[in-house]
C-alpha cells in the first residue's frame, strides 16, 4: 500500500475526512504500509495537498474529493446556511481543537454546559471533554464567571491552568473582563481568533483596566491552534513508538 492510500484509507474509515493531528495519529498504524522517511509528518502534509484526492475544509481540516457530496453541514457547511450558523461551526471546530490539545497535554478539559451538544467533527463537544461538571475551585461566583469560558483546561490538583476564549466576531473586550474576574488564580489567559484581529486584541490588552493581566494574557491565531493541535499529536506519535 502506498503513503497516500493509508492515508485515504484512515480518511474514509473516519467518514471521509480527518484533521493532520488525526492523520499523525493514525496514518503510520497502517498495515501494509511502510513509511521509508525520517520525516512521515511531513510527507501526511504533503499529501494531503495532493488535489487529485484531498481538499482542504477549514485550517488544520481535510477531506476526501470522494467525499465532498456526502460531508455533513457542521463538517462542510452550506454557502447558503445562515452567517450565524456558519460562525457557530467555526467556533466550535476550535474549540473543538482546543479540547483535543488539552486532552493530549494530559488536562482535564471542560466546557460550558450550553456548549455540550454542539458538534465537532460529527462528535459532541461533551464526548471529547474530560469534565462534565466544573471543580469547585474558588468561590461560587468565580467558579460561575469561569464556566461560561468557552475552554479551561484543569491541572492535576484540579485548578484552572489554561482558560481559553475564541473570539471569531464576538468583542474580545468582554472576554479579558472575564479574566480580570479570575486574576487572583495561577492561570493562564489566552484569546483565540483570527490572525487578522490581534491589533484590536493588543489595543483593548492596553487599557488601564486590564494592566492585572496585561502580562499573562496571550493570543493564538486559528493558525496557531492547528500547528498546535498537529506538533502535539506528532509528539505523542512519537513518544508512543519510543515507548516514553
Amino acid at each position: 500500500m502506498k503513503q497516500y492510500e493509508a492515508v485515504i484509507k484512515v480518511m474514509e474509515g473516519n467518514g471521509g475526512y480527518a484533521t493532520l493531528g488525526f492523520l499523525n495519529q493514525n496514518a503510520l498504524s497502517i498495515e501494509d504500509c511502510e513509511w521509508k522517511t525520517k520525516t512521515p509528518f511531513a510527507s501526511i502534509r504533503r499529501i494531503v495537498q495532493d488535489e487529485r484526492f484531498f481538499f482542504k475544509l477549514r485550517p488544520g481540516l481535510w477531506a476526501l474529493r470522494s467525499y465532498k457530496d456526502k460531508l455533513p453541514p457542521e463538517i462542510r457547511p452550506d454557502k447558503n446556511q445562515p452567517k450565524s450558523k456558519q460562525e457557530e461551526y467555526s467556533h466550535t471546530y476550535f474549540q473543538g481543537l482546543i479540547v483535543e490539545l488539552g486532552n493530549l497535554k494530559k488536562y482535564k478539559t471542560f466546557i460550558p454546559n450550553q456548549d455540550r451538544n454542539k458538534l465537532f467533527l460529527s462528535k459532541k463537544l461533551s464526548d471529547i471533554t474530560a469534565v462534565s461538571k466544573i471543580y469547585r475551585f474558588g468561590y461560587d461566583h468565580l467558579v460561575r464567571k469561569a464556566q461560561t469560558i468557552d475552554v479551561a483546561w484543569f491541572n492535576e490538583r484540579n485548578m484552572p491552568a489554561s482558560l481559553f476564549e475564541i473570539e471569531h466576531s464576538t468583542q474580545i473586550h468582554n472576554s479579558l473582563l472575564k479574566f480580570v474576574e479570575l486574576q487572583d488564580f495561577q492561570t493562564n489567559f489566552c484569546i483565540v481568533a483570527d490572525k487578522a484581529r490581534e491589533k484590536e486584541f493588543r489595543s483593548k490588552l492596553s487599557l488601564e483596566a486590564f494592566k492585572p493581566i496585561s502580562s499573562r494574557v496571550g493570543f493564538w491565531s486559528y493558525n496557531d491552534v492547528v500547528e498546535l493541535h498537529s506538533k502535539t499529536s506528532e509528539l505523542i506519535g512519537i513518544e508512543a513508538r519510543l515507548r516514553i
